[in-house]
C-alpha cells in the first residue's frame, strides 16, 4: 500500500491536470515528488524553498486572485512555524485554501522534536472557519483532498504514515461513521487510530465511531450516539494532542450528563525518540494500552 503522503502527490499532480486554478505551494518538502507535475505546469507548482513563512503568505496570495492553492510541507512547519500567516494571510483576509501536511504527530522521530506536531490541530482550533479532516487511510485522503479542491473554503488535510488497514467510505460532509454498536459507552477513534481502537475495545459492549472529519465537529452524530447507551461517557482518540477535542464533545453533550476522556499524545517530550510504534506505545495509543484506559474509565 502506497502511503498517504505518496498518494497526495499523485493525486494533486493529476489534479493539476483537470483544474486550471489549482495551484501547488512546496518549501522543498516533497519536490521531487512533484518534479513531473513542476515541468508540466511550471506556473503552478511553486517550491519557495525552505521559508515556510513564505509558503503560507504565497499560497494566500494566489487564492487571492483567484486561484485554488494546496500548500504542502511537514505539520510543524505548516501550522506551527507560519502561524502568524495562516492566520493573517487565510483567515484575516478572508480566503481559502488547503493546507496538507505530513509528519503527523510523530511520523519521522529520527528528525527530533522540531518534526513533530501533536498540537497542530489544537492550534488550528483557535481560528474560526477551517474544516479539519484526518485520513485513516490513502483513499481516505484521495477522496478527502479531491473534495476539498472543489470549493473555496480553508481546509486542513493531516497526513500520517500511520494508517488503518481497510480504507472506509469518507466525505467531508458526512460526520461520524459507525463501525460498531453498543450500549456501555462511546468511543470515537479519528483517523489512522481506528485499527488501535477496535482492537482496544474487541469484545466490550460500546459504540465506536470513525472521524475522518473532525472540524466541524459531528455533535449531531455523537448526541445520538451517546444518547443510545446506558450511560452518555465518551471516549476519544486522537492521533494528536491528548483531549483536543473534548471540549467540542462536551459542548455537543451539553444537554446530557456526560463524562468525556481524550486519550491522544502527551505533553511531555519523548526525548529518546525511537521509533513510531514505540511512541504509539508510550502515549498510550497502541491497543494494549487503550485497552486498559478505555476499560478503566469506562468500566464496560
Amino acid at each position: 500500500m502506497d502511503t498517504m503522503r505518496d498518494r497526495f502527490i499523485s493525486t494533486a499532480s493529476q489534479l493539476l491536470d483537470e483544474e486550471s486554478r489549482l495551484a501547488v505551494v512546496l518549501a522543498d518538502i516533497s519536490a521531487d515528488g512533484f518534479a513531473p507535475a513542476r515541468r508540466a505546469h511550471p506556473d503552478r507548482v511553486v517550491n519557495v524553498g525552505i521559508r515556510e513563512q513564505l509558503l503560507v503568505g504565497a499560497g494566500a496570495g494566489m487564492a487571492l486572485t483567484g486561484m485554488r492553492p494546496i500548500v504542502h510541507t511537514f505539520a510543524s512547519f505548516l501550522v506551527e512555524r507560519p502561524f502568524e500567516q495562516v492566520k493573517l494571510d487565510f483567515g484575516h483576509q478572508g480566503v481559502g485554501g488547503i493546507l496538507v501536511s505530513a509528519g503527523g504527530s510523530y511520523d519521522w522521530p529520527a528528525g527530533g522534536f522540531t518534526h513533530m506536531a501533536p498540537g497542530d490541530v489544537a492550534l488550528l482550533d483557535t481560528l474560526d472557519g477551517w474544516t479539519v479532516h484526518v485520513p485513516g487511510h490513502p483513499d481516505e485522503a484521495e477522496a478527502l483532498l479531491r473534495e476539498a479542491v472543489t470549493g473555496d473554503d480553508r481546509v486542513y488535510v493531516r497526513l500520517s504514515l500511520q494508517a488503518n488497514r481497510q480504507a472506509r467510505p469518507v466525505s467531508g460532509t458526512a460526520g461520524f461513521t459507525v463501525v460498531r454498536e453498543g450500549r456501555r459507552g462511546t468511543v470515537i477513534a479519528v483517523g489512522p487510530m481506528l485499527d488501535n481502537a477496535l482492537a482496544a475495545t474487541e469484545g466490550l459492549d460500546v459504540t465506536v465511531l470513525y472521524a475522518t472529519t473532525v472540524r466541524p465537529f459531528d455533535a449531531a452524530g455523537l448526541r445520538r450516539a451517546a444518547g443510545a447507551t446506558t450511560a452518555s461517557d465518551v471516549v476519544i482518540v486522537e492521533p494528536y494532542l491528548a483531549g483536543t477535542s473534548a471540549a467540542t464533545a462536551g459542548e455537543a453533550l451539553m444537554d446530557l450528563p456526560h463524562r468525556v476522556l481524550g486519550l491522544g499524545v502527551g505533553r511531555a517530550e519523548l526525548r529518546r525518540y525511537g521509533q513510531m510504534e514505540e511512541h504509539l506505545s508510550a502515549h498510550g495509543l497502541d491497543p494494549q494500552g487503550l485497552r486498559e484506559r478505555i476499560t478503566g474509565f469506562l468500566h464496560p
